[in-house]
């Protein structure tokens, strides 16, 4: 048995989303909008901040890994013992963008993160369209 090789789960979300990618960009980098749709946090979008975001249930560590900005933003995802990555793709379409979020690195004996996973990205993005609706 080879034991160096730790299979990992992933979770995706992906929307086609009626809005340009520079629209959803700020939402997914200026810390008052993402705040709106996700939690508190002292983000920056700048490469290797530390960073939290924060919920009434706690508190995860994060570091931008890649920042490409209207296209691509990756950051690590630490709580509770979970060692992730988020990455964020944009691409534009003819109506809007394909807005695609991953977030891998789930170990197999994590299943109760991975289902958390699972269940909130989804809430996480009906917010994120809410609040992309309302901006200018």
């Amino acid at each position: 048995m080879n034991d160096t090789a730790v299979e990992t789960l992933s979770v995706v979300v992906e929307r086609e989303l009626p809005h340009p990618p520079q629209k959803i960009w700020r939402a997914l980098t200026q810390p008052q909008l993402l705040q709106e749709w996700l939690m508190q946090n002292d983000f920056q979008p700048v490469m290797d901040h530390r960073f939290k975001f924060s919920g009434d249930w706690g508190a995860v560590d994060c570091q931008v890994l890649a920042i490409e900005p209207h296209k691509t933003l990756s950051y690590s995802w630490g709580a509770y013992g979970l060692g992730s990555v988020v990455t964020w793709t944009l691409t534009p379409t003819g109506t809007g963008t394909h807005l695609r979020m991953e977030q891998s690195g789930f170990r197999s004996d994590q299943q109760q993160y991975y289902q958390g996973a699972k269940h909130g990205w989804p809430k996480f993005f009906a917010n994120l369209e809410r609040v992309l609706a309302g901006l200018e």
